[in-house]
């Protein structure tokens, strides 16, 4: 094994640490719509994930040579500016993962690698050409193409599925769904995990353990492959939710279109070396999918929110990572308090997130939506309604127009002011 420092070690740990986080905050990419249209129980999707993720993170080293040799500069760089990148990433991971929104990991690294190493280095740290060519476009380019991959497949097996019987089609088709769930995590095992592989290998050739330009070590390759399956293992049901019944309700025909045309779009990527966003191809299929049955509706209030987290991802890791370079640049003792923060952030982010659980139990519970303030006219109109169990029980009960007359008006709050009395008839 090379040769590593303290500091170099630390950096390695904190990167299998965001592999960790990287696992259980895109299990959903995978396993959402499996779950939640039920082809699969919550803990065999998981497990099952979990192993076909720690499989395709053996299967290329592509994406890992775009991170390591690609994004940045590796000359100049110090190991103190990859400790950086991790800390802004994870700390965005784990942001997400509390709200349920469905982000990148990949962009949150991306982002904290670009902050810190300007913040170290300045712009010319960063290869733009590359950040434009296999981050930015992929990461617009994903989610309409899966989107509409989704969609077509969709409407697809709709149209070949209507000469079966409902039972049957459904059956079938979730048997698919478990099929293309795996490829999904086979995908995604060959692109996220490889980040985790690209970014030790750049720490390890910052410290002077491996020689520039260097591919990455066999225990690094295993390393990172055990730590995101280890991740998916725990699930991350927060993201599980939103993704599979929060964004759009799917049955399993839509469920088997979305997870084959996301796999498609991240094995192509992959292949290519393109820092692709598992998320965005994944929730662009799930949208299209959406989207693709008669009928089917995309929750847009949820989708806003989750593209401007998109957004956000790329500068908010990068704002937090230039902070941390420029407090590490005191030292030891710099360093020592961005590990400390970085812990203390992760703890107060647990503590946060067990005041609601979401596990295995719950995670397809049925969404409530969000109520609105009623205005004044619906609450007018609410106020002067006949409750449908008074009308009821004055038929069932046989009660006279009169009666039933005076049960509308017990109703009526004392607040509304009593119609006025009709004037007498004249004799």
């Amino acid at each position: 094994m090379e040769h590593i420092t303290l500091l170099l070690g630390i950096v390695i740990i904190t990167a299998l640490v965001f592999d960790f986080t990287n696992g259980f905050h895109d299990t959903a990419n995978a396993m959402a719509t499996t779950i939640s249209t039920g082809a699969l129980k919550p803990k065999t999707a998981v497990a099952m994930s979990a192993v076909l993720n720690l499989v395709g993170a053996f299967m290329s080293v592509e994406v890992a040579k775009t991170i390591s040799k690609g994004l940045i500069n590796e000359e100049g760089i110090q190991p103190e500016v990859i400790f950086a990148a991790l800390v802004g990433a994870i700390l965005w991971n784990l942001v997400t993962w509390l709200v349920g929104l469905p982000s990148s990991s990949s962009h949150a690294l991306m982002g904290g690698l670009i902050g810190a190493a300007v913040a170290s280095a300045g712009i010319g740290a960063v290869n733009g050409s590359v950040v434009v060519t296999k981050v930015l476009i992929p990461a617009i380019a994903a989610p309409i193409v899966a989107g509409a991959a989704a969609m077509l497949a969709a409407k697809v097996t709709y149209k070949l599925g209507g000469k079966l019987g409902g039972r049957t089609a459904t059956k079938g088709y979730r048997a698919g769904q478990i099929a293309s769930a795996g490829l999904v995590s086979l995908a995604h095992g060959t692109n996220d995990a490889q980040k985790t592989m690209g970014i030790i290998t750049l720490a390890l050739v910052a410290g002077g353990a491996l020689d520039s330009g260097a591919n990455p070590p066999v225990w690094v390759i295993v390393s990172a492959g055990l730590a995101i399956a280890l991740g998916t293992s725990l699930g991350g049901w927060r993201i599980i939710r939103t993704l599979g019944s929060g964004l759009t309700d799917l049955q399993p025909q839509q469920g088997f279109a979305a997870q084959t045309s996301a796999a498609s779009v991240i094995l192509a990527s992959s292949t290519l070396g393109f820092s692709l966003s598992t998320t965005h191809a994944c929730s662009g299929a799930v949208m299209g999918a959406g989207l693709g049955r008669k009928g089917g509706v995309v929750r847009w209030s949820t989708a806003t929110r989750m593209f401007i987290a998109w957004g956000l991802t790329l500068p908010a890791a990068a704002v937090v990572a230039s902070g941390a370079e420029l407090v590490m640049r005191t030292g030891d003792l710099g360093v020592a308090a961005v590990a400390l923060f970085l812990v203390g952030s992760c703890v107060a982010i647990w503590l946060i997130s067990r005041r609601q659980v979401v596990d295995h139990s719950n995670v397809n519970a049925a969404q409530q939506a969000a109520a609105e303030e009623p205005g004044v006219v619906t609450t007018a109109m609410a106020a002067v309604t006949v409750p449908p169990t008074v009308a009821a029980e004055a038929a069932a009960a046989g009660t006279t127009a009169a009666v039933a007359d005076e049960d509308l008006k017990a109703t009526i709050p004392a607040a509304v002011p009593a119609a006025p009395a009709a004037p007498a008839a004249a004799v």
